[in-house]
C-alpha cells in the first residue's frame, strides 16, 4: 500500500540545537492512502501545495493529500535561490514542464499560481490570504533546499490564523513499502537480497480550486526568467560564472591546439546542424535531453524501452538515435536522456520503474525472468531508478538520525547526490578531497583539528565513492575536476585551498592547473595519477568504451578488494594501525559493495 507520510519536523541540517528545536515543533505523523485520501470527508479551509521539484500531478502524494479541502491552491515560485542552481538548458525544462503542469492542473478542476521573490514570503503572504492550515511539500536531502523549508517553516510559526498555526505537511513518494528507514541495511546488495515489496503509481486526484478569485500569474518567457535570473543579488561575480561555463574539454582542446596537436575527441564532435522535428522530444536549444510535459516524457520512455523493436515514426527515430550517441557504456544512456526530467519530478523515479516492468512482462507473457531482463533499455531504466531512489534512502535516513561522525549535507551535481560536511565559521577555505576508494572521513581526525585553527573546512565524497551517488556514466579524470571545480563555486563560493591525498591529488592538480582562479594553493598528500601538463593533454580520445574482458576484470578486481581490503588499509597507517579500525574497513566494504556502476 502507498503511503504518504508527514515527519514530525522539518530538519534544517546547521547546528544540532537548531535541529532538535525543529524536531520539538510538530508532533503529530500522518500515514494516510490514497485510497482512504479519496473517500475520506473533506476537511474545511484551504492547503497550498508547494511544487520545487516535483513538476507533474501524476504519482503525486501530495496533491493527493491535498485534495480533501475545500481549496487548493497549487504554487510555484522563481526563486533565485533555486534558479541559480540551474543550467539555461535547465531553466528551459522547466519552463516547459510548468506550462504542462499549469493544464494538467487546470483539467483536475485547478490551476497553477505562478509567483517570483523568495519563497517563505510568498507562502506566507498566500497562507494568509487563502487562511491556509496546511503547506504540502515535498521532503528534500539537498542541503539548500532543507535550509530554504526550515526558514519556510520559521516564517509560518509566526502565522496566526483562526484555525491556528499553519503548518508544513512533507510528503514523498515511496518506490518501496518501508516502514522505518533505520531498518535498511547500509548495504546495497544486502538490501536487494531482502526483495522489499514495490509501490505502485498512482493517478492524479480532483481539485478544488477554480473557484477561487486569484491573479494566477502568467508564465514567463525564457528571456524573461534569464533576466530575472541575471537580477540576482546572490548572483556569482561574472568572472566566476565563466569559469563555471568553461569545460575541461574545452580548456585542454584549446592547450592542444597551442601545442599544434589536433584534439581526436573535438573532430568526433563535428556534426552538421540537425532540424528539429515539430513533435520533439528535446524541446530545448541544445536538444541533448528529454523535456516537456509528463505525458511526451512517458512517450519518449516508452520509445526508448522499444528501442530493439524499431519504429516508423520520427519523434521515436530521433530519441533512438541519440539513445545510440549516448551510449557511451551500457546502459549510461538512460541517465544522459531522463536524467533531468527525473531531476524536476517530470516523472517519478517509481512511475520510470512501473513502465519498464510492465513492458518487460509485455515481452515474456506476463511473468519476469529470475536470470535479468531481456533488453538492455529496460535493464538501464529500470536498475537506474532503483538506484537512484536507494541513495536518496540513504541521505534521508543520515540525515534523519544524524549518524555519523560529522553532519552530513547533500550537494546535487549533474542531478546525483554528493555527500559533504563543514566545520569552523571564519577563516580560509580548505577543501579536502580523499583519495582511491575512501569517502569524506578519510579525514576524520583532520577535519576539526584543522576548523579549530582558525580555517572553514569542506571535505568531500566524490561521486561514485563512500555514500555519493554511483550513476551509470563513465568516470574520468576530467570529470571528477569538473565536479571539483563546481563544488567550490557553488557550494564554498570563493577560491580554496585544495588537499588532495592520492589520486585527490592528481584531481586537485587538474583543477589547479585548467581553473587556477577557483585555488589559492594546493597541497598534495602522497598523490597518485600524472600531474606533469605536458604529457597529459597528450592522452585526450573519446574512446572510454569498456570492452567485455575489461568489465569482467574489474568485478574480479572488486571482488578479490573485498576479501583483502583490511590489510591493505592496515598497510596504509605503517604507524598507527589502530586508526584502520573496524569501522573504518566496514564503511569501506560497504561503499564497495555498493559500488552498482563504476566499474
Amino acid at each position: 500500500m502507498a503511503l504518504i507520510s508527514f515527519p514530525r519536523f522539518l530538519s534544517r541540517p546547521l547546528e544540532s540545537n537548531h535541529r532538535r528545536s525543529l524536531r520539538s515543533r510538530y508532533k503529530c505523523v500522518c500515514c494516510v492512502s490514497p485510497t482512504a485520501a479519496a473517500t475520506s470527508k473533506g476537511r474545511s479551509g484551504s492547503a497550498v501545495i508547494w511544487f520545487k521539484q516535483d513538476l507533474r500531478v501524476d504519482d503525486h502524494l501530495g496533491l493527493v493529500a491535498a485534495s480533501k479541502y475545500q481549496a487548493v491552491v497549487p504554487l510555484y515560485v522563481f526563486d533565485h535561490r533555486i534558479l541559480s542552481r540551474y543550467s539555461n538548458e535547465m531553466l528551459e525544462l522547466v519552463i516547459f514542464a510548468l506550462e504542462d503542469l499549469r493544464k494538467s492542473l487546470k483539467e483536475q478542476g485547478s490551476d497553477l499560481m505562478i509567483r517570483f521573490g523568495r519563497v517563505e514570503n510568498v507562502i506566507r503572504e498566500l497562507v494568509e490570504e487563502v487562511k491556509a492550515t496546511s503547506v504540502f511539500a515535498e521532503e528534500e536531502v539537498e542541503y539548500h533546499l532543507r535550509q530554504m523549508m526550515a526558514i519556510v517553516d520559521e516564517t509560518l510559526a509566526k502565522v496566526s490564523l483562526v484555525d491556528g498555526k499553519p503548518k508544513i505537511c512533507l510528503w514523498q513518494t515511496p518506490f518501496y513499502d518501508i516502514k522505518n528507514l533505520n531498518d535498511l541495511p547500509v548495504s546495497h546488495n544486502e538490501f536487494r537480497k531482502l526483495q522489499r515489496p514495490l509501490t505502485s503509481p498512482i493517478l492524479p486526484p480532483t481539485l478544488a480550486g477554480a473557484k477561487l478569485e486569484a491573479d494566477w500569474g502568467p508564465l514567463p518567457t525564457f528571456d524573461e526568467l534569464k533576466e530575472f535570473v541575471n537580477e540576482n543579488p546572490w548572483k556569482l561575480e561574472e568572472s566566476w560564472t565563466l569559469i563555471n561555463n568553461m569545460s575541461a574539454e574545452t580548456i585542454l582542446t584549446d592547450k592542444l591546439s597551442k601545442l599544434g596537436k589536433r584534439s581526436k575527441r573535438n573532430l568526433n564532435n563535428q556534426h552538421s546542424p540537425r532540424k528539429r522535428l515539430d513533435k520533439s522530444f528535446f524541446v530545448t536549444d541544445k536538444g541533448n535531453t528529454v523535456g516537456g510535459g509528463t505525458n511526451a516524457v512517458l512517450n519518449a520512455l516508452q520509445a526508448y524501452l522499444r528501442y530493439l523493436e524499431g519504429t516508423v515514426r520520427d519523434d521515436w527515430q530521433e530519441l533512438q538515435e541519440k539513445l545510440r550517441n549516448a551510449e557511451s557504456r551500457d546502459g549510461a544512456s538512460f541517465a544522459t536522456l531522463f536524467g533531468p526530467a527525473l531531476c524536476l519530478g517530470i516523472i517519478s523515479r517509481r512511475g520510470v520503474h512501473y513502465e519498464a516492468i510492465k513492458f518487460e512482462k509485455e515481452r515474456n507473457a506476463g511473468f519476469l525472468s529470475p536470470f535479468g531482463y531481456s533488453a538492455a533499455t529496460i535493464a538501464a531504466a529500470a536498475d537506474a531508478v532503483c538506484s537512484m531512489e536507494w541513495y536518496w534512502l540513504m541521505s534521508l535516513r543520515s540525515l534523519r538520525s544524524n549518524e555519523g561522525v560529522y553532519s552530513t549535507r547533500i550537494w546535487r551535481w549533474n542531478g546525483y547526490q554528493i555527500q559533504y560536511t563543514v566545520a569552523g565559521k571564519e577563516g580560509p577555505a580548505i577543501l579536502l578531497v580523499h583519495g582511491f576508494g575512501a569517502f569524506l572521513e578519510h579525514y576524520r581526525d583532520n577535519i576539526y583539528d584543522i576548523a579549530d585553527g582558525g580555517n572553514r573546512v569542506w571535505a568531500i565524497t566524490l561521486l561514485g565513492f563512500g555514500r555519493s551517488e554511483k550513476p551509470n556514466i563513465v568516470y574520468t579524470e576530467l570529470m571528477w575536476s569538473e565536479l571539483l571545480r563546481d563544488f567550490t563555486v557553488e557550494v564554498v563560493g570563493e577560491p580554496v585551498h585544495l588537499i588532495g591525498n592520492s589520486i585527490g591529488g592528481y584531481f586537485v592538480a587538474i583543477v589547479a592547473c585548467l581553473w587556477p582562479a577557483v585555488v589559492k594553493s594546493v597541497v598534495l598528500i602522497n598523490s597518485a595519477g600524472n600531474v606533469i601538463p605536458e604529457y597529459s593533454f597528450l592522452q585526450f580520445s573519446n574512446e572510454r568504451q569498456a570492452s567485455g574482458p575489461i568489465r569482467l576484470g574489474a568485478q574480479l578486481l572488486l571482488f578479490y578488494l573485498r576479501l583483502n581490503i583490511s590489510n591493505f588499509v592496515k598497510q596504509c597507517y605503517p604507524t598507527r594501525r589502530e586508526r584502520a579500525d573496524d569501522w573504518l574497513i566496514s564503511e569501506m566494504l560497504r561503499a564497495v559493495s555498493s559500488s552498482i556502476f563504476i566499474y
